[in-house]
């Protein structure tokens, strides 16, 4: 009877240490910032609409010369590091993301949301894409 008591006392302590300070799994995931990937359709779509969104275009300058989505500012992956970007002053701002491939829209749409952007949408490339492009 006595181990089975003392037994229960550590069960007792041990579930107790754990429950009041720890964080969960979930809460370090719905903490962590993030962006949404969406399809080459859902982009068009959120295109269409007056909301002042602005379509970011990821890739180096030259890539940026040959062809680009209409409307489309460069801001390279590789430029985008620890300060926010100037030409994306407002962190809740509709943020569409592209690139050539979908490689580095990934990398810099994540880089934006870990630096506070809440809006920031992950189209992939421009390879594939059926819509307009102006050089």
């Amino acid at each position: 009877m006595k181990k089975i008591i003392l037994v229960f006392i550590c069960l007792m302590m041990f579930s107790g240490c754990n429950s009041g300070n720890s964080v969960s799994s979930d809460n370090v995931s719905n903490r962590k910032s993030s962006y949404k990937k969406i399809s080459q359709d859902e982009a068009k779509k959120m295109m269409e609409k007056d909301d002042g969104h602005v379509i970011v275009d990821v890739r180096r300058a030259d890539e940026f010369a040959d062809g680009h989505i209409p409307g489309a500012i460069l801001l390279p992956n590789e430029s985008i590091g620890a300060e926010k970007p100037e030409q994306l002053p407002d962190l809740d701002q509709i943020i569409l993301v592209y690139c050539r491939s979908g490689n580095r829209s990934a990398q810099a749409s994540q880089k934006l949301a870990e630096l506070g952007y809440t809006n920031v949408y992950d189209f992939g490339g421009i390879m594939t894409w059926t819509g307009e492009i102006e050089k």
